[in-house]
């Protein structure tokens, strides 16, 4: 039920400052992420006002911010909506995101300290340890993310401003990931664990050519699920055309489910 004047946006707004255009980025990058914007759902300016309690020109800040990402389209007198995105250009961030794994697992060998080396065979440690016991997808995610921005930090800071653009495109797949972790069989955890190895053994090939084979896997299963997926989300998630018979679809319509 979302407010419809203009006074009740402020009195529900959180005490404390208000959101920058930041903030509202990173909030809607992650529902995104987690599909809870379907892609071809419409995020109305007004809307995001209210609900951040924000003006309009934060909210557009915002809203640049997610396109520049890809993340979004912003469609001159229509407005903003989720970008939906085909096959191939979801194997080619895998491809160049599996490059730059293999170049921060090699930085990691080459220039990480023994604390930094620790830390990350902890981390691993931990990843493998949450899937053997079968933690939620989520959880996997975000401890192999935080051992990429410890093998990054290990890069110079150009490298990881590369790294970070691609990251974020690339996390946009975050449900088909979330899925392709939850599939029957070994998963990428072979790879995990020669990654492990190489990092204890300051093996900077074959740190990076595992750290590779990591990526390769989740590319090949996020593109598996999404040709069993993609027509239905495709179809079932894009808006009308300008120009197509009006039939106004609502923000809860559509969606990977």
């Amino acid at each position: 039920m979302a407010n419809t004047s203009g006074q009740s946006g402020k009195d529900a707004a959180p005490q404390g400052p208000a959101p920058t255009a930041d903030d509202i980025a990173h909030a809607l990058r992650v529902r995104i992420q987690k599909s809870e914007l379907a892609p071809g759902e419409w995020l109305r300016e007004v809307r995001l006002c209210e609900e951040f309690g924000v003006g309009r020109s934060t909210v557009r800040r915002a809203l640049r911010t997610l396109a520049d990402d890809g993340l979004i389209e912003i469609e001159e007198n229509r407005g903003a909506r989720v970008s939906t995105t085909s096959v191939e250009e979801v194997f080619d961030l895998y491809e160049v995101r599996a490059a730059l794994y293999g170049l921060a697992a090699r930085f990691a060998c080459l220039r990480g300290s023994d604390a930094v080396i620790r830390g990350l065979i902890a981390n691993i440690d931990r990843l493998l340890d949450a899937a053997e016991h079968g933690a939620p997808a989520e959880n996997i995610i975000e401890i192999s993310e935080a051992i990429f921005s410890e093998m990054s930090a290990c890069a110079s800071a150009d490298a990881q401003r590369m790294i970070e653009v691609v990251r974020r495109k690339t996390r946009f797949h975050f449900s088909y990931v979330a899925l392709a972790l939850t599939v029957d069989g070994p998963g990428p955890y072979e790879h995990w664990r020669q990654v492990r190895a190489a990092l204890i053994d300051r093996d900077a090939e074959r740190a990076s050519k595992s750290a590779r084979d990591i990526l390769y896997f989740m590319q090949g299963e996020v593109a598996r699920i999404m040709l069993a997926r993609g027509p239905r989300m495709r179809t079932e998630a894009s808006s009308p055309r300008p120009g197509a018979p009006r039939k106004r679809r609502t923000v809860a319509e559509g969606g990977v489910g």
